[in-house]
């Protein structure tokens, strides 16, 4: 089984063309093998959380980055399917809010982050003020910043900000995983088109949508300075090819797996006394004489009724 790790991770400072990258591309799998595949990597990551959660030493922040109709909410939805809930938090981050504005740009998802024993998914990150501010220059504005906002230093100072954030995170005990899902021009247009049929999918449609889409070069541009300047070795990148969703699905669920299994989790032991301490409570437990306690039948008659 080829390693899609390696595959689709991008490496520290180097320069990455997404005109280069082939959203298509499946590496020769095919989408009945990419089924199975989802399914034991489902079950690799249910393993793996239930360890995670019981050693409570660990958490762990998934980043997911795209363009509009890319299928981050189908990946999360289908990869995750197998998680149990209490260990597991998504948040959806969308325009920041007067609050937010007044704190610094890391601060809304610093709030969001996963306790020790958790994975915490973010829709969406602090990366969007360097992506989409970066498109959208007047955004900035918008922001009370001190200075001039958007000078030449500006860019690498943010970039800096939050590779100093992701390595302070690593260091006490989050993995970081960040995942691009690269879709083409073209299958973009198909999926709106798609939503613009079914009346089922209006919702998922926003005019806004056509506006960020004849901007499909700038983003381009601004993510590869984001690859380029952010992908680290405590926090990577991973480019995974989004125009058939059954592979990213795949792809992001054994890169996930793959993560988590290299932090060689295991339940928490425990120590001499404290097993036989249980094993006196075991015993203990065994030798009630349950029978004598069993319940006594009630006798027919009126039903019971409750105090006032």
């Amino acid at each position: 089984m080829k390693n899609l790790t390696n595959r689709f991770r991008v490496m520290p400072r180097s320069r990455t063309s997404l005109a280069a990258l082939d959203p298509c591309d499946t590496d020769g799998i095919s989408k009945a093998t990419a089924g199975d595949r989802l399914e034991k990597g489902i079950a690799r990551l249910s393993d793996a959380q239930e360890r995670l959660y019981a050693l409570n030493t660990w958490s762990v922040l998934i980043i997911f980055q795209a363009p509009d109709a890319a299928g981050k909410d189908s990946t999360i939805k289908h990869v995750m399917s197998g998680v149990n809930p209490q260990g597991c938090q998504v948040f959806s981050f969308k325009a920041p809010s007067a609050e937010e504005l007044d704190h610094d740009f890391l601060w809304r998802s610093a709030k969001a982050l996963p306790e020790r024993g958790r994975i915490g998914i973010h829709n969406r990150s602090y990366y969007e003020e360097v992506i989409v501010t970066r498109v959208h220059p007047g955004i900035l504005e918008r922001q009370q910043l001190p200075g001039k906002a958007g000078d030449g230093s500006f860019w690498q100072r943010r970039f800096d900000s939050i590779n100093n954030f992701e390595q302070h995170l690593v260091l006490n005990g989050t993995l970081v995983l960040k995942f691009f899902l690269h879709i083409s021009r073209d299958e973009q247009r198909k999926r709106f088109i798609e939503r613009l049929s079914e009346p089922e999918k209006y919702w998922k449609f926003s005019p806004g949508d056509l506006v960020e889409r004849q901007h499909w070069d700038d983003y381009a541009a601004a993510y590869e300075s984001v690859f380029r300047e952010t992908s680290t070795a405590h926090a990577p990148w991973f480019i995974v090819p989004a125009d058939h969703k059954w592979f990213t699905r795949m792809a992001v669920a054994e890169i996930i797996c793959d993560a988590l299994e290299h932090l060689e989790l295991s339940f928490p032991t425990v120590s001499k006394s404290q097993r036989e301490e249980w094993a006196t409570s075991r015993a203990a437990l065994e030798a009630e004489d349950v029978s004598s306690r069993a319940p006594r039948p009630r006798r027919p008659g009126r039903p019971r009724r409750g105090r006032p």
